[in-house]
Parts: structure tokens; sequence; C-alpha cells
């Protein structure tokens, strides 16, 4: 683990620093020049007010002053650019975070176009986490986010059954990508026990909202169909004989395999969730854990 500014690695700085020398000695020389052509020009000055020497002399004198002064501004630009480069020479990490591996050894050459580079630095903590959500969730969690409400996230592993980590989520993309009709949402988490890795993959679940005193029923159990000659979304409501009714029901948020029901069934109903399409109105079922009824002989 680094900090912003710890000393990753050193560029033999010998060819830097000879640069350096070289501009601070070219801007040595030339700030001597300037300094003879200032102090000849204040002497033609004085002699073109005594009209002891032609005026163009004097015009002459000005402009090897000016270019002498451009000079003297392109050396010092020279300087710091060789200074930079020496800087530049002693490497430091740029970011706080952890180093990878190292990709060259002392004595390797290495140049600016290299594209592995000296070591990798990558910032775990705080770590952030880009997914996708469908579209249709966008402006839900757009105006979630104007309200000034934060939203919590949390990371899972790949099979989805530990979670790893709890965050918040920063910010989300300004476009939505056609070919998944998805948007990409980015969350930020602490990471202090360093649970989660760059390049990780995981699994993230994002709280958008808290519904309270809701019914929840398996998804298994919604049907759709015309039961009243209606489109709709019903259910087979199991009655206290053992005998199912056809209920429709008004359908909430939904999340995974459970969905919720806003209106058409109270707490505590019994509802079919295998086999419904084999049943009817009125239909007898055997509940789960229940001997079915003996048969009558003839």
């Amino acid at each position: 683990m680094v900090r912003e500014g710890d000393f990753l690695a050193q560029i033999d700085p010998r060819p830097y620093q000879a640069a350096l020398d070289q501009s601070l000695g070219n801007l040595r020389r030339d700030q001597a020049l300037l300094a003879n052509a200032k102090v000849d020009l204040t002497r033609y000055q004085g002699l073109v007010a005594e009209d002891s020497i032609a005026h163009q002399q004097l015009d002459t004198q000005v402009a090897l002053v000016e270019q002498y002064q451009g000079t003297v501004v392109g050396d010092e630009a020279a300087v710091a650019t060789a200074r930079l480069n020496l800087q530049y020479a002693h490497i430091v990490s740029p970011v706080p975070g952890r180093v990878g591996l190292r990709q060259v050894d002392a004595g390797n050459y290495v140049t600016p176009t290299d594209t592995n580079g000296l070591v990798v630095v990558t910032q775990l903590q705080p770590i952030t986490v880009i997914f996708p959500v469908p579209e249709d969730n966008a402006s839900m969690i757009v105006k979630r986010l104007h309200d000034g409400t934060t939203l919590t996230v949390a990371a899972y592993d790949r099979t989805n059954t530990r979670q790893l980590a709890d965050g918040k989520l920063l910010t989300l993309d300004n476009q939505i990508d056609p070919t998944t009709g998805t948007i990409k949402l980015r969350a930020q988490f602490d990471n202090k026990d360093g649970a989660l890795f760059a390049n990780q993959f995981v699994n993230v679940q994002l709280l958008l909202d808290v519904l309270h005193d809701q019914i929840i029923i398996p998804t298994a159990a919604v049907h759709h169909g015309t039961p009243n000659g209606v489109s709709t979304a019903f259910v087979y409501r199991v009655k206290a004989d053992n005998t199912v009714s056809v209920c429709p029901i008004t359908l909430g948020a939904a999340d995974g395999e459970r969905v919720a029901v806003t209106s058409g069934l109270a707490p505590g109903d019994v509802v079919v969730t295998e086999g419904g399409d084999r049943l009817r109105e009125g239909a007898r079922i055997v509940p789960p854990g229940t001997s079915p009824p003996a048969q009558k002989s003839g």
C-alpha cells in the first residue's frame, strides 16, 4: 500500500541533469548578452541626444535588446522543461492505493511510449463499481438523486449469496446503451477490509426505496389472462375447503422471485404456486404435506 507522493522508482537522471546544465548555461550566456546590449542602448540614447551618432544606430540597438529579451525568455522555458524532465525521473505514486507486480527490473531500458509502464497503482480505498440497470428504472433513480437521497448499494460475490461490501450510489451515465437497453451507474465503497479488487466481478443490489406493509407473493403464483373478460393479473386463492377461486390482483414492485400485491389479496391468504395451468374456478387441490382424499369404490 502506498500514499500519494510515495517514492516508487528512479530513472537514470544523468541525461536530464546534463540537459538542465546546458539550458542553464545558455540562459546565463544570453542574460549576459542582454545586459551588455542594455548598457550599449543607454550609451547610444545619450549620444543621440548630443547628436553624436545617427538615430538609425539607436534603433538597431533597441531591436537587438528586444531580440536578446526574447532569447532569454526562450532559455527560461528550456530550463523549466529540463527541470521538469529531471523531476519526472523521480517516480512517485500519483494516487493512494496498492502497488501491483512491477513491469520492469532494475537496469531495463524504458521509454515514454512503453504501454505497460513501470508499475500499476490501483486505488482501492475507496473503490468504485460500475453496473448497469434497465432504462425503465433510470427516471426513478434520477428523481431520487435530485431529491438529495443517498441511495445505498450492496455488492455480492459471483454466486450472489455472500455480501462483500456496502456503499452508496455516486452518479449515473448521461446516455442509455441502445444495444442493451441499460444505463450505467457508478457506486462507491469504502472497502476498508480490502474485500473488493479492481476488475472484480460482483453482483450489485441498489436499494431505491423501502415499501412498508406490503403483501408479498412468489412470482410463480401470478398468472395473466382474462378470467372475467378483462385482461389482468390473477392468482388462484385457496379457500377453507381446499378449492380455489380466481382472484384478480394488482401488482406492485417486483424483486427477483417476489412481487408485491397492492390490491386483491389480504394478509394470510394462501395462493397456488405450482400447477396453476391445470386449475379452473372451483377446482379442488391437495395442499403440500397432506394426503389426497380416498377414492370411493363403485
